[in-house]
């Protein structure tokens, strides 16, 4: 016996049109950030943040597809065989190829306890929604 949940990603609970998976919530997870984002070929309105508010680092890992993640005005390539960390008060932003892109987000506060947004917590309306 133990502890462990297994999802299907396309089964998750999602907001922002489908996009976002909240799989930290889905799969139980409490001690840091995570959440899947899907986004379509060339899409350009990822938004650019830095986290410089709440001191959260992050981590990308392109689960299917790829493209590019711009730090600091800088681009490098996001796919199978790259990931990249970026820590906060840094821009970044993604940019997906022409095959879109399936992305693993990690995220969490160095040296604090991880606090859930509201927005990542199953059952949540969608912001998106109206």
């Amino acid at each position: 016996m133990g502890d462990y949940t297994v999802k299907r990603i396309d089964e998750m609970e999602a907001v922002y049109f489908g996009a976002f998976k909240r799989a930290r919530a889905e799969l139980g997870v409490e001690s840091f950030g995570m959440q899947i984002i899907d986004m379509p070929p060339s899409f350009e309105n990822y938004p650019e943040h830095d986290h410089a508010e709440d001191g959260q680092e992050e981590v990308f890992i392109a689960l299917s597809g790829g493209g590019e993640i711009e730090i600091a005005g800088e681009r490098f390539p996001l796919d199978a065989d790259h990931v990249a960390r970026v820590a906060s008060g840094t821009t970044r932003k993604v940019w997906p190829g022409p095959d879109g892109i399936r992305l693993l987000v990690l995220g969490g506060v160095p040296g604090q306890v991880y606090e859930a947004p509201g927005n990542s917590k199953l059952g949540e309306p969608d912001p998106m929604a109206n």
